[in-house]
């Protein structure tokens, strides 16, 4: 009989244990870039949100997105650092502004940011949960799931949270 308890410290083993010389392979190099320019892309659009909302809520789970982006964009610029990875162009920060003094045709609903945010925060996870099924090397694949943990966990306290108030 199989002893599962074995078969699982095993498998974990056998995932704290690489070849420290292994090179990273193409796929996990654009995984790398594509998940860093899709967190600096993010980055902008949430500012941009920060500064047309006028809801606090909306406002504060926007400004926690940030934090766990910037706690994401900084662990995997210096990964790919490290690794000799050229880094995706990131645009420039957006400056602080007034949200009341927004003209309305180019202000956005409170609505269209929220499910903006959604979809970006989706379309990272599902990038990240990519980048790890595809990862060869142990660190590598680690990161992302770290990365799509993080990222689910976000996601579902704050879908939780508004589900809640809306009850």
């Amino acid at each position: 009989m199989v002893n599962v308890w074995e078969t699982v410290m095993d498998a974990m083993k056998s995932t704290t244990v690489q070849d420290k010389d292994q090179p990273l392979h193409v796929g996990e190099v654009m995984s790398c870039w594509m998940y860093l320019a899709g967190l600096e892309l993010s980055k902008v659009s949430v500012q941009a949100g920060i500064n047309t909302t006028t809801d606090n809520e909306l406002k504060a789970i926007l400004e926690e997105d940030m934090k766990l982006g910037a706690s994401q964009r900084e662990r995997l610029h210096d990964f790919m650092i490290k690794e000799g990875i050229s880094l995706p162009p990131a645009p420039e920060d957006m400056p602080v502004s007034d949200p009341n003094s927004v003209p309305l045709g180019v202000k956005l609903t409170d609505d269209v940011i929220a499910n903006e945010l959604s979809l970006k925060i989706i379309s990272l996870i599902m990038r990240a949960a990519g980048a790890s099924s595809e990862s060869i090397r142990t660190d590598v694949g680690l990161l992302f799931v770290q990365f799509q943990a993080e990222k689910l966990a976000f996601a579902t306290i704050k879908t939780f949270n508004a589900q809640t108030r809306m009850d």
